[in-house]
């Protein structure tokens, strides 16, 4: 009887068109306003950080490599505030990253992105950590650059596609960190 039951049940017809069409219009309309606001945040959001100056580019001699790295570059934050990203002059922008460790600083080229430069004497530290704005990782599995520009400290969030590599540039960085200081004070 059950089994009969359910053979004769039909969905019902849809009568109301014009009511259907209504709502997903209406639903179309309502996802597209929420998209657009979101996009003026992030535009308001890069306005409120244009005090921030243009980045540094490559010098044209950058020296030998100490290290490199390729993996993806997360985003940039003020140092001490991971949530609190920076937009501005395209820090914001999630990509694949090449990183370049040398005498003069640190070379980050970013394919479909803007590539920055961050010399030796803006670095402050380097540090493993688990997460940056948008991003959370098991603990130590982001590489988090602190470094100085236009007067504010930034943190810059990488991950490289080889994570075991991460300590070798906490260690270097720091050691370059320290030498920068110590032969800023023997002057």
């Amino acid at each position: 009887m059950a089994a009969s039951l359910a053979a004769e049940q039909k969905s019902a017809e849809v009568t109301n068109w014009s009511g259907r069409i209504g709502w997903v219009v209406g639903l179309g309309l309502f996802v597209a306003l929420v998209y657009w606001l979101m996009r003026q945040g992030w535009k308001w959001r890069g306005t409120l950080q244009s005090d921030l100056p243009e980045l540094p580019e490559s010098p044209s001699e950058p020296g030998a490599a100490k290290l490199r790295m390729s993996g993806r570059y997360h985003g940039s934050t003020t140092a001490g505030q991971w949530l609190d990203r920076i937009v501005a002059h395209g820090l914001g922008t999630r990509s694949r990253a090449e990183l370049t460790l040398t005498d003069q600083g640190l070379d980050v080229v970013r394919p479909g992105a803007d590539d920055f430069f961050i010399p030796r004497a803006q670095l402050v530290e380097a540090r493993l950590d688990k997460g940056i704005a948008g991003k959370v990782l098991a603990e130590g599995g982001l590489l988090v650059v602190t470094w100085e520009h236009g007067g504010k400290q930034l943190d810059s969030g990488f991950r490289s596609d080889r994570a075991a590599e991460h300590a070798a540039w906490v260690e270097a960085i720091n050691t370059m960190n320290n030498a920068v200081t110590t032969e800023g004070t023997a002057r």
